[in-house]
């Protein structure tokens, strides 16, 4: 059964009504409404009061987290038969999309948690795996849902070391050396969002064993208080500042073999067979740029609360500074959302090239949208006690974060623009 989306808009409002972060573009079913209204409702009521005070003191949004396990969001990836909500990737990142309209941290930051769930779940469930390996990781997940269910333990997913390692294209820094039980890891990981608030830290390592390659990956829950975790840094960024993304060191550090997210080399095939997981940075994106365009929309028609009732919609100069806004507004989300149905394992090449111009237009559009609303929005815009200064900044911070930064998205769609798969130019050619 499907529904007509939840936002559509009223057929003579007397005040602007923002949309569906969808859109009236698409037929949603039951189960992505009632997501995107869960999703909207915590945003508007809890996240957004609490936006300001999570970005002045750079602290990790602990309050939204409890809430998001109240209202079932933490389980949102995990499979109905371990209770959770069985979320696909389209509905997943639609709802991470609404989240980011009213706190970009809180969005970035559950995406390191869903996307554990979703390596594990859906994802684990279209690779080729031994009737052995298969037996192994449902034990295993189960143990790790039922901590997320239950518990609301929250997992993160520290995989940065600053390489192409993240990205499955080279081996990982951090090694894990087999021993009776389990492993031992030691390593150290940069940029680790919930970094002293996660419970898990889903790290990736390599197998230390000789000529070990990408292949030789490990996917592993370690417990924040084992003993060699250490959490390093400060963390006083420019935006972005309520992930608490600081580093992690892994100094002798045992893993039980129970803590496996993924049997033994499974994240390079998953890595290979699944590109859309590293894109799940930019439905936040999308978010902000939503919130963005709806500010500046509601401040020209003075509907802003708490705001005088000036109009300045009348101005010739700012009526074309939002249709230039809008224009580039649908561009993303069409763009978005193409590519959100498009996920899928074994992707075509096309499909690959299309998401990488999704990531790069999401994070790069989302930074122009914020610069023109505080362009067309005036002073007013610059106060910290309105949210779109901090909109500004978090939105500069997409197109930085490896493994897909947007230097990097330009880089690899020039190269598959013009070379299939094993072409090398010839020596003489220029």
């Amino acid at each position: 059964m499907t529904t007509e989306p939840r936002n559509s808009s009223p057929a003579n409002p007397t005040r602007y009504v923002p949309p569906s972060i969808a859109g009236d573009y698409t037929t949603l079913t039951d189960k992505q409404n009632r997501l995107l209204e869960i999703a909207s409702d915590l945003g508007r009521n809890k996240f957004a009061p609490r936006a300001q005070q999570i970005d002045r003191d750079a602290v990790f949004p602990f309050e939204n987290y409890a809430d998001m396990h109240t209202a079932g969001l933490l389980r949102i990836c995990v499979p109905e038969q371990y209770g959770g909500w069985g979320a696909d990737f389209a509905t997943y990142v639609m709802t991470a999309a609404e989240i980011g309209r009213h706190c970009g941290a809180t969005a970035l930051t559950l995406n390191m948690h869903v996307s554990s769930t979703m390596w594990t779940g859906f994802i684990a469930d279209d690779l080729d795996m031994t009737a052995e390996q298969r037996e192994s990781h449902e034990t295993h997940r189960a143990m790790h849902y039922k901590r997320i269910v239950d518990e609301g333990k929250i997992y993160s997913q520290p995989f940065s070391e600053g390489g192409a390692a993240a990205a499955g294209k080279a081996p990982f820094g951090t090694l894990a050396r087999k021993v009776d039980g389990g492993y031992i890891v030691n390593g150290k990981k940069i940029f680790a969002s919930l970094a002293g608030a996660a419970d898990y830290y889903g790290i990736l390592c390599t197998l230390d064993v000789p000529g070990a390659t990408q292949r030789d990956s490990l996917y592993l829950a370690v417990d924040r208080n084992a003993p060699g975790v250490t959490v390093t840094g400060d963390w006083d960024p420019l935006g972005m500042r309520g992930t608490v993304s600081r580093n992690l060191l892994f100094k002798d550090v045992f893993v039980a073999d129970a803590e496996r997210l993924m049997p033994e080399g499974m994240y390079a095939q998953a890595a290979l067979r699944w590109p859309h997981m590293f894109a799940t940075l930019s439905p936040t994106y999308m978010g902000i740029a939503q919130a963005a365009f709806d500010f500046t929309v509601q401040y020209l028609r003075a509907e802003l609360p708490g705001m005088p009732p000036v109009k300045r919609r009348m101005y010739p100069t700012k009526q074309i500074a939002v249709a230039e806004m809008k224009v580039k507004l649908e561009q993303t989300r069409a763009i978005f959302l193409q590519n959100a149905r498009a996920a899928r394992v074994d992707p075509s090449k096309e499909v690959r090239m299309g998401l990488l111009a999704a990531h790069y237009t999401i994070m790069e559009n989302a930074n122009d949208i914020c610069r023109l609303a505080v362009r067309t929005c005036g002073g007013q815009s610059m106060l910290k006690s309105l949210p779109l200064e901090r909109m500004y900044r978090d939105s500069r911070c997409g197109s930085l974060m490896l493994p897909w930064t947007a230097e990097l998205c330009i880089d690899r769609l020039g190269r598959d623009c013009l070379y299939e798969t094993g072409e090398r130019d010839e020596p003489d050619v220029l």
